[in-house]
């Protein structure tokens, strides 16, 4: 493998000493890209998109040609355990992803198998490869998964839902039958990650796009408890060097706290939050990722400079702080937007980091 040039983005999430404030964007492989689309539509639909690594490689490398950012990310998919499970993915046009078959009985959750990742997920491990390949050391490769939690709304509520009347009945109706779901989901997340990291993956994130739909409770009994699970089986090493997990849960501002004692080395925080108040209540526990309002780079470039200007001050000097959107960037966006916004932190951080 070839020597990684740039390593600020692993050094900070490692609190370790930095130039400048790593940055890269969260979809920033994706359809506000003109050369994305392009793609897209030379692939056919989104999962065959996601299944050619060829292709899955160039809308990867992609926003690395247009922007200097600090890191790559796998372009997949968070639903490829469950479709691996045998639940039937596709997506309904104007509707999301939708499941063939959800798992909403307990006979359905009891026939689900762990999925091999080197089987049943070998084409996200060979993007993967071919992904780290092509990168040829410039900047680190970031895998991913859904939550288990997460994952869980999509096969009990067979797709997209805005009330998750489905899952959060089986919560209180039937809660073992959820923790056995759960418990599946965990240890294949855990599977999948760690493959991702023998095919070339330098650091890991996990996003939990509706633990925030849970209550304080519930929060820990269904979703922070499976990624505990993860986190306590994650390879940490490859290549001679540490591999960073950062955990995200979108509304999840309530709970970072408990977020940090998960032995995760960052958290990454949706806009709701202060960073400068996160940073506090976590202490030099973990590094933070965020936070800006994806909405913001629908502004000026003079009001994103602004707001950038707003984050890296109320985080402060000082090492820890990854800049991102709080939430993945909006498909309407204006490429030269994103730019701005890229170049402002590259402009104003250096002096947090003297």
């Amino acid at each position: 493998m070839a020597e990684l040039k740039n390593d600020r983005y692993l050094r900070a999430l490692l609190k370790q000493p930095v130039d400048r404030t790593p940055i890269w964007m969260m979809r920033q492989a994706g359809r506000y890209l003109p050369e994305y689309k392009a793609t897209r539509a030379e692939a056919g639909d989104f999962m065959s998109l996601c299944k050619n690594k060829e292709l899955a490689c160039e809308v990867t490398l992609q926003p690395l040609r247009r922007y200097d950012l600090d890191a790559a990310i796998l372009f997949s998919d968070i639903l490829t355990i469950p479709d691996a499970m045998g639940l039937g993915l596709y997506f309904e046009t104007g509707e999301g992803p939708r499941f063939e078959r959800p798992t909403d009985t307990i006979d359905s959750i009891k026939k689900l198998c762990v999925p091999d990742p080197e089987i049943e997920l070998k084409y996200v491990m060979d993007a993967v490869s071919t992904i780290r390949r092509e990168l040829k050391g410039d900047v680190p490769l970031i895998g991913f998964s859904g939550s288990p939690w997460t994952l869980a709304t999509y096969m009990v509520e067979g797709g997209s839902s805005k009330t998750f009347e489905k899952i959060k009945k089986m919560a209180y109706e039937e809660p073992a039958t959820l923790h056995m779901l759960l418990d599946k989901l965990a240890d294949s997340v855990t599977s999948y990650l760690n493959a991702q990291v023998a095919n070339g993956a330098q650091s890991l994130m996990i996003f939990d796009s509706w633990g925030g739909a849970l209550s304080h409770h519930a929060y820990r009994e269904f979703s922070l408890r499976y990624m505990q699970k993860i986190v306590d089986g994650l390879t940490r090493h490859a290549d001679g060097r540490q591999v960073p997990v950062t955990l995200f849960t979108k509304g999840g501002g309530l709970w970072l706290e408990a977020m940090a004692e998960t032995g995760c080395d960052a958290l990454g925080l949706d806009w709701t939050v202060d960073i400068g108040d996160a940073r506090r209540r976590v202490g030099e526990k973990v590094a933070l990722q965020g936070n800006m309002d994806p909405s913001v780079l629908y502004g000026t470039p003079e009001r994103i400079h602004q707001e950038v200007d707003q984050i890296l001050s109320s985080y402060g000097e000082g090492t820890g702080h990854v800049f991102n959107l709080g939430h993945g960037i909006h498909q309407h966006v204006n490429p030269e937007h994103a730019g701005a916004f890229i170049n402002s932190v590259h402009e104003l951080s250096p002096k947090y980091h003297k």
